[in-house]
Formats: C-alpha cells, sequence, structure tokens
C-alpha cells in the first residue's frame, strides 16, 4: 500500500481588505469588541463586480500548487473541491476546476463539509491515492461568504467573523510508508447540526420560490445561523480529542508536533488548543488575525503560508485539525 504525500501547495486571497473598523461603519460593532471575541483584524472580502467565484479562487489556488508541484495539469488524476459555497446550487464547482484548467475527463468529487471540508477531501484523496488507484490528486479548499452575510448588526455575531479565500494541495503518491499523510481520522454528530448551519434554500424546509412568493425581508432562513457559545464548547472538547487520536493512532505524544495547524475558526479556540497540549508559538500557526474564518480554506491557507515562511520542514510532524458546521470535525497527522 502506498502513502500520500503533499508536493505542492497554493493559495489566493482577494486584494480587497475589510478591517473592524470598516464594519463598524456598517454595523453596531468595534474593532475591539471583534478582536476581544475572535481575535480578528480584518479579512479579505470579494469586491462586487470581480471575476473572482469561488471556482475561479480555487482555480487560482490550484494553478499555484500545480506549478510548485512541478507536474503537469494533466498528470492530475482526480479532482477533489470542498466548499460550503458552491457558484451554483449545482453542479459543483469541481467539474468547472476541470474545464477552467482544461483537464481531461478525470472525476470530480465535491466536499459538503464547510469547516472539516478540507480535512475530509485530505482523506477521500488520501485513500484513493493509498489503494493505488490515483496518483495525483488535487485538493481544493475555496470560499466565498461576503456575498451570504447579513452586514447589519442584526447579524454582526456571524458577519464579522467570515472571509474569503482558496486554498491547494497536489497529494501524490510515494512508496515511502514513513512519510506523507499518515494518517486522518474523520467524526460528525448529526444531533447538533442546526447549531451552525444555512437553512434556506433547501427542498426540505424553504427552497426558492417560498422566498420569491413571500418576499419577507425579516426572513432569516438564508443567511448563516450560530450559536457560537454552544459551538465553542463543544470545538474545544472535539479539537484536542481528534487531536489525540491521531496521535495515539501514530504512537506519538504531544510533545512530537512540530507544527499544528488548527482550522481558523476563532483566535481563543486555537490559543485553548495550544495550552492544552502545552505547545509554544512556534509550534502552532494562525492567520485568522488578517483573513478572518475562510472554513474549508482556513486551513490550506494557513498551511501554505507556514510552509512558505520555512515554518515547515522536511522530517516535521504536521497536524491538521477542525472543527465545524454539521458538526463535523476531524485530523490529519503528517510527516513532511
Amino acid at each position: 500500500m502506498y502513502n500520500s504525500k503533499i508536493i505542492g501547495l497554493g493559495y489566493y486571497v482577494p486584494d480587497h481588505v475589510v478591517t473592524n473598523d470598516d464594519l463598524s461603519k456598517l454595523m453596531d460593532t468595534n474593532d475591539a469588541w471583534i478582536q476581544e471575541r475572535t481575535g480578528i483584524k480584518e479579512r479579505r472580502w470579494v469586491k462586487p463586480g470581480s471575476e473572482d467565484t469561488t471556482s475561479v479562487m480555487g482555480v487560482k489556488a490550484a494553478k499555484v500548487a500545480i506549478e510548485r508541484a512541478g507536474i503537469d495539469k494533466d498528470d492530475i488524476d482526480l479532482i477533489v473541491f470542498a466548499t460550503l459555497s458552491p457558484d451554483f446550487y449545482f453542479p459543483g464547482p469541481g467539474v468547472q476546476v476541470q474545464k477552467a484548467l482544461d483537464i481531461k475527463t478525470v472525476g470530480a468529487i465535491d466536499i459538503r463539509n464547510q469547516c472539516s471540508g478540507f480535512i475530509y477531501g485530505l482523506s477521500v484523496a488520501d485513500q484513493f491515492i493509498k489503494t493505488g488507484m490515483y496518483k495525483n490528486v488535487l485538493v481544493i479548499g475555496s470560499e466565498i461568504h461576503s456575498k451570504g452575510l447579513d452586514v447589519s448588526t442584526r447579524g454582526r455575531g456571524v458577519s464579522v467573523i467570515f472571509g474569503d479565500g482558496a486554498g491547494a494541495a497536489i497529494l501524490s503518491r510515494t512508496e515511502d510508508n514513513s512519510k506523507g499523510i499518515l494518517s486522518t481520522h474523520l467524526h460528525s454528530e448529526g444531533e447538533h447540526a442546526e447549531e451552525l448551519a444555512l437553512i434556506a434554500p433547501a427542498m426540505g424546509t424553504r427552497w426558492v420560490s417560498d422566498i420569491l412568493r413571500d418576499n419577507d425581508p425579516e426572513d432569516e432562513s438564508y443567511f448563516p445561523h450560530m450559536n457560537g457559545q454552544f459551538v465553542f464548547k463543544n470545538a474545544v472538547v472535539r479539537f484536542s480529542e481528534v487531536i489525540m487520536e491521531g496521535l495515539q493512532t501514530n504512537k506519538l505524544s504531544p510533545d512530537a508536533i512540530d507544527m499544528l495547524i488548527p482550522h481558523q475558526a476563532n483566535l481563543r479556540i486555537s490559543q485553548f488548543i495550544q495550552k492544552k497540549f502545552k505547545l509554544t508559538d512556534d509550534q502552532v500557526f494562525n492567520n485568522i488575525m488578517k483573513y478572518g474564518n475562510t472554513t474549508a480554506a482556513s486551513i490550506p491557507i494557513a498551511l501554505t503560508e507556514a510552509w512558505e515562511q520555512g515554518k515547515i520542514k522536511e522530517g516535521d510532524t504536521v497536524v491538521l485539525a477542525a472543527f465545524g458546521s454539521g458538526f463535523t470535525w476531524g485530523s490529519a497527522i503528517i510527516k513532511w
């Protein structure tokens, strides 16, 4: 059985920077309030009229990853695209990437696991490579939140958190079983699905025809809803559990972690996990301060930046972990 190794990374974020002070002009909030609760100072939002869509940003990140991997686009055997904000209700953006990159008729899988989407995507790609079915898999996490937020005082508890961006990784087959993705671990708890959700449009509740018929400006079903405190309490528990699960599976202790890259949900969550595992600032990478929560894109963006800055070196043990809507969560243990 093979292992899968990350051989190329890339990311893209829009140029348009939205600071906390910018948001204070749109809603009753301020920089101190946002930073105290989330750690976020600014985020990137796509400008109205921009060419950027979720798939377009994914393509831009993918091109960087492909170039850095030193492969041709036609060497890619499968595309895995994680997002909660596809360009269309259907089809998913995986096929749009295949078209935009002019890749031969490979398979395209769309992952709808929100904040843990990239971890789920890595796991799917890893299994295909481990079995020998595919050699090179492109995994993308990309999100546009800004077009779907309630940018008013009513929606401030959610809208100040999220940003736009994309990240991508090329996974490739290696026969060295001591390197690459050592294990992935996936979980869900659907009992709490509606604690962090966007309900409409949906076939089971409020479909497009209902929204158009009612034309209700107070209808909040098509804006994200989050029970912030409940999500936080569950996140810190599940983050810890799934990180320990990965370490124990590989007979590693927490002090073996060279770099932990948590999903960038909230800086306070990351700091809690860092303290729990007794990790130094050099062992944890955070960039939520400048990008906000980019959901499925957050881990590949952070992973790429950490690698670009020389914080990840050959032989390092890298741990990725995420928790989010669903509730779904997961981790990946990687020997770089």
